[in-house]
């Protein structure tokens, strides 16, 4: 075994003074720690002197001295060469050295220190040798690593000694076989703590912990890696689909309930698989696992991780970051897309749109930065920060053309806006700061806003209302709200979703359902707007059909707050020369 030098306090060199002044027996049985005395004559080394302490501690109590002559094998071996080295060259040597199993000394550790001394009367160079034994620390520094690696409640391995048996593997050379990690995460596992107590919770991880060792073969591992989760390391020789047979035999094994108490309870899983391909460390490949846990959770079945998943991931927390530092320096625009009058052809409105343009990765789609506002909380100040410029803008505008311009502007609600927080407080405040009517402004949202929390929001709804603005059900048709919502909410406009109108001049379906959401909004007195129209015939079709105003390409797409003024001047012109 290769010796290994840790770091032990230098022992003064003057802890032996000249023999005039003491004999280096008398202050060598003095010292508390084994020590001798080695002198190099050529090439052997020979003991001066010792003390009963350096006998016992590498032969044992009651061993017999040794001779005060040549060292015995100790003399050839590392620690040989480790005195040579120092005799020859004091200052420039380690003066440390450990010892460990299979190096002369038994199963014991011990920790060598040289410090120099004197030269015998013949000239030879000597140093003083001390041994200090680290076996009980060694042994409990053993013992103490094992308990580290080790889960308390099922005695597998922890997630630490998971990590480092991936990282084992990963670093082979040559691997005979592939391995996967799958990743096991226990559902309505926190709903069985809660209800029914922590010691019902802990039996029921350790039965499951066994069932998944059944579920094992010769070579896997198996380790609990948090509170309601576990890993597996799984040898592959015919690629993944011995992944998804790990999975489909876990599965199985959970089609039996578990029995709590006097309980009958179905556990189920979720299974994210991650293969191992030699290019990603440990770590990497564990958590690739975690993130096809949670699609797994989506989809309903063990799920194998796709690669660039986990970067997709990445880039949504640095576009996180990006967007909180862009919403502080006010580095986003609200464009604006008009809502077509389909009868009459003028502006009805406008609806303001959120963009950014990054100063380094350009425009970012709104498709990618309002999904990552949502999650982060984000959509929270996105929001406060479009109803103020949108209803700064319409002001503006009133000042360029020196009278109130006569259509307004619609602005997106998020279901978390409504959910959490002071919407109507948020509208009243840019309203009196900009000094807007309420019924200027047009508030759109979707379906899942109501479904969420009907009570909250219709209350929020309510104090809209009275502040006079328009209400408006965003992307209609698309969601699963009750028509009794449409009944009880104060509800102005249905947003019929470009999904139904861009198919309609070639499919009868389509024309059928626009037909009937244009026949329940008046029904119900609504007026309706139609998304998507991207041809004249489309606009003329949903005008003949009865749809009050539209917006889509044909008309124009999202434009600057300038050039949708210009555009709102424009279309009024030709207008007004067509009557």
């Amino acid at each position: 075994m290769q010796a290994v030098a840790h770091h032990v306090p230098e022992t003064n060199s003057r802890a032996l003074p000249a023999r005039e002044r003491q004999s280096d027996q008398a202050l060598l049985d003095a010292l508390p720690i084994a020590a001798t005395v080695v002198g190099l004559k050529g090439e052997k080394l020979w003991v001066y002197a010792f003390n009963s302490r350096f006998a016992e501690a590498i032969s044992g109590p009651g061993a017999a001295a040794p001779a005060k002559d040549a060292m015995d094998s100790h003399g050839e071996g590392p620690v040989g060469d480790f005195v040579r080295a120092f005799l020859a060259d004091p200052a420039g040597a380690k003066s440390e050295l450990a010892l460990q199993d299979g190096e002369g000394i038994g199963s014991r550790h011990f920790t060598l220190k040289l410090a120099p001394l004197h030269a015998q009367e013949d000239g030879t160079p000597c140093c003083l040798l001390s041994l200090v034994d680290k076996t009980v620390e060694v042994q409990a520094e053993r013992n103490l690593r094992a308990e580290m690696l080790r889960d308390s409640l099922t005695g597998l391995p922890n997630r630490l000694a998971f990590t480092e048996t991936i990282e084992k593997f990963g670093e082979m050379p040559t691997r005979s076989v592939d391995h996967a990690v799958l990743v096991i995460d226990v559902l309505r596992f926190s709903r069985i703590n809660e209800s029914m107590g922590s010691l019902a919770g802990d039996e029921l991880l350790i039965t499951f912990a066994r069932r998944l060792m059944s579920a094992l073969r010769a070579g896997d591992t198996l380790a609990r890696t948090g509170g309601n989760e576990f890993g597996i390391l799984v040898a592959l020789k015919r690629g993944v689909q011995d992944a998804l047979a790990a999975a489909a035999r876990i599965q199985e094994l959970l089609s039996t309930p578990f029995k709590l108490s006097e309980l009958e309870i179905k556990v189920d899983c979720a299974i994210g698989i991650a293969l191992m391909n030699g290019e990603q460390d440990a770590e990497e490949l564990f958590r690739n696992a975690q993130f096809a846990v949670k699609q797994a959770k989506q989809v309903g079945k063990p799920t194998v991780y796709e690669p660039g998943e986990a970067a997709d991931a990445r880039r949504r927390f640095s576009i996180e970051t990006e967007l909180r530092r862009a919403i502080d320096r006010d580095e986003l625009e609200l464009y604006y897309q008009p809502l077509i009058n389909l009868r009459s052809g003028t502006v009805a409105g406008y609806e303001a749109l959120a963009r950014w343009t990054h100063a380094e990765r350009g425009p970012i789609s709104p498709g990618e930065f309002i999904p990552v506002a949502e999650e982060s909380g984000l959509i929270l100040d996105l929001g406060r920060w479009a109803m103020d410029r949108a209803a700064a803008t319409m002001a503006e505008w009133d000042r360029a053309v020196g009278e109130k311009l006569p259509f307004y502007v619609a602005v997106n609600l998020s279901a978390i806006q409504i959910a959490r927080d002071d919407v109507a407080g948020c509208v009243e405040d840019a309203m009196r700061a900009h000094r807007i009517p309420g019924n200027r402004l047009r508030l759109e949202l979707t379906e899942s806003a109501i479904v969420q929390d009907p009570s909250r929001a219709t209350r929020v709804f309510e104090g809209l209302k009275a502040l006079d603005t328009t209400l408006a059900m965003d992307d209609f048709g698309t969601g699963y709200s009750s028509l009794a919502y449409l009944q009880k909410l104060p509800i102005d406009v249905l947003k019929i979703d470009q999904s139904f109108v861009r198919d309609m001049l070639s499919d009868q379906d389509s024309v059928a359902i626009v037909r009937a959401i244009l026949s329940l909004a008046e029904a119900l007195g609504m007026s309706t707007t139609a998304e998507g129209i991207e041809s004249v015939e489309l606009a003329t079709t949903l005008s003949a059909l009865g749809c009050g105003s539209g917006q889509g390409y044909h008309f124009a797409r999202p434009l600057p707050a300038e050039d949708a003024l210009r555009y709102y001047r424009e279309r009024s012109v030709a207008v007004d020369k067509r009557r």
